[in-house]
């Protein structure tokens, strides 16, 4: 198989896989912040487990990769849980809408980060892209707090534009499993106070409760989808990646139509079709550069 390819079919399974989060995150019935610890234990465990397999090393030292990856850990960790919040202040439509605005913002960011010129024509595929995103929404219901809502989407997209800009530094360097699984373990520790939040008893029972789709979602969604989604940085741009990314929602509605019978409606065509355009556009583009 040609390389370029092979890059491009691991990028889009990386956008599948992920996409499945929020399918399994129905079935979870426990607090965002707990749901998000789980997983990255699980996550993890799971890849450290790999490493260990293939016998890959998982030393990175103490010095300027481990504080990148620790800061890009705590943007991952603000990026799940604002996300989870923006989809609880609001409808999953504009929660959705709102963290889709991070590949306008990657755009904009990464030339600044990585000390290269701005390209202006990523900004606009961006925004084409985005725009697919606004047909793919089939209504929207504003309550209170919805503004909110939207704050903490955009924060979201935030953070995961930050994130994986420091991400690319370091991918070349280091084994994209050793990098995720650095950062899924430094959120471990982070956030494993929010299981004395409430009652301890409860909230393990909760677990409990939800382990087959907490296991999914950390073995498939997080260590699986987010780890060939890390290795992609070694052969994208940061802003490439996020508006190929812009298929997420529409691989979310393609497993909504087969697991939840969601059937959606004709607008959702058009969506569809500008961010397909836009993927194609951008692949040929990339594969070019």
């Amino acid at each position: 198989m040609d390389k370029k390819i092979f890059q491009f079919l691991q990028l889009g399974l990386a956008i599948l896989i992920m996409s499945s989060s929020g399918t399994l995150g129905r079935y979870i019935g426990i607090p965002p912040e707990q749901t998000i610890w789980v997983r990255c234990v699980i996550g993890a465990l799971t890849l450290l487990l790999v490493l260990k397999v293939r016998n890959t090393p998982v030393s990175i030292g103490w010095g300027r990769t481990f504080r990148r990856v620790v800061i890009g850990a705590l943007f991952l960790g603000g990026h799940w849980v604002t996300y989870f919040y923006a989809l609880q202040y609001t409808s999953v439509a504009i929660g959705m809408l709102s963290l889709f605005t991070y590949p306008v913002i990657t755009a904009l960011l990464e030339p600044l980060m990585l000390g290269y010129k701005h390209q202006w024509t990523d900004v606009l595929i961006a925004l084409f892209a985005f725009s697919g995103v606004f047909f793919l929404v089939p209504e929207y219901s504003l309550g209170n707090q919805v503004t909110i809502g939207i704050a903490c989407g955009v924060v979201s997209a935030l953070c995961y534009s930050l994130r994986n800009i420091l991400m690319k530094k370091n991918v070349g360097e280091h084994s994209g499993v050793t990098l995720m699984f650095y950062q899924l373990s430094v959120l471990s520790l982070v956030l494993f106070p929010v299981m004395y939040m409430g009652d301890f008893g409860s909230n393990w029972d909760g677990v409990l409760d939800s382990w087959k789709s907490l296991l999914l979602l950390g073995v498939l969604t997080t260590a699986t989808g987010h780890t060939l989604f890390v290795l992609s940085f070694r052969y994208f741009s940061i802003t490439a990646i996020s508006i190929i990314s812009s298929l997420t929602p529409l691989f979310g509605i393609v497993l909504g139509i087969i697991f939840l019978s969601e059937i959606p409606q004709g607008r959702v065509l058009i969506g569809g079709a500008i961010i397909l355009a836009t993927v194609i556009i951008e692949s040929i583009r990339s594969a070019k550069k």
